[in-house]
């Protein structure tokens, strides 16, 4: 009996070991100017951060996320918001301060698809297939595998294609996808360029990707861009500077 115990007990700290604690992620803005980091959880999840908040310039956020998680994050720019939370943005919107739906491109996008236990994978990646607004880096931390570091560095609007470009007051405040732009097969991988032998780069994914080459710059681009990780925390920059 007391052999049958000690094994069970074991058996039961092992199980234990393998049930993944929550994930932390932790959202900080590099940038001159506030952002307001929108939330979007998938699988009927609540919403991390109740869907968005703002985070002043220098300031961060920790947001806790269960083990299975999936969503993403984004930043909005040029917000104005009364006491009720109503209001709009000039990139990123999602309609109220606390975001019920996802960001209106183009934005910048960060996703995930978190594991169920400490040694499951977890898939995440920084996105450029909605266009771009600002700068956003992922990196992983106290996790194990390739857990590499995804992100797009550059700042996309200052070389952004006259085509492509979105602007307020002047200002290019973001840049457009091409399928955004053109809304054609060849771009937006529809119809008869649905697969990944019929849609390949074109001028304007291989720009972003040259600028960008840990980001997703179109649909078909998983090769270089879906990162792994497992039992990791992340950190997300906004306006980061560097990998």
């Amino acid at each position: 009996m007391a052999i049958f115990l000690r094994v069970y007990l074991l058996l039961a700290l092992f199980s234990l070991g393998s049930v993944a604690s929550a994930t932390v992620f932790t959202l900080q803005n590099h940038c001159t100017y506030t952002v307001w980091p929108g939330t979007l959880s998938g699988n009927s999840a609540a919403a991390l951060g109740d869907g968005g908040f703002a985070l002043p310039p220098g300031a961060s956020m920790q947001l806790q996320a269960p083990p299975g998680w999936s969503g993403r994050f984004w930043a909005r720019t040029g917000c104005n918001f009364d006491d009720s939370g109503n209001g709009k943005c000039v990139t990123g919107d999602c309609g109220p301060l606390k975001c019920t739906g996802g960001g209106v491109p183009p934005v910048t996008l960060a996703e995930f698809t978190l594991g169920n236990s400490n040694t499951d994978k977890d898939f995440y990646d920084v996105s450029l297939v909605d266009g771009y607004n600002v700068g956003m880096g992922v990196r992983p931390s106290g996790g194990t595998g390739d857990c590499q570091y995804a992100g797009c560095v550059a700042d996309l609007n200052v070389n952004c294609p006259a085509e492509l470009q979105v602007t307020n007051s002047g200002s290019v405040v973001a840049c457009k996808s091409a399928c955004a732009a053109f809304n054609t097969p060849e771009f937006c991988c529809t119809g008869d360029h649905s697969t990944p032998q019929t849609c390949s780069p074109t001028q304007y994914s291989e720009m972003f990707k040259n600028a960008c080459p840990t980001a997703y710059s179109y649909a078909y681009d998983d090769a270089t861009s879906t990162c792994t990780c497992a039992g990791s925390d992340y950190l997300i920059t906004f306006c980061t500077t560097g990998s």
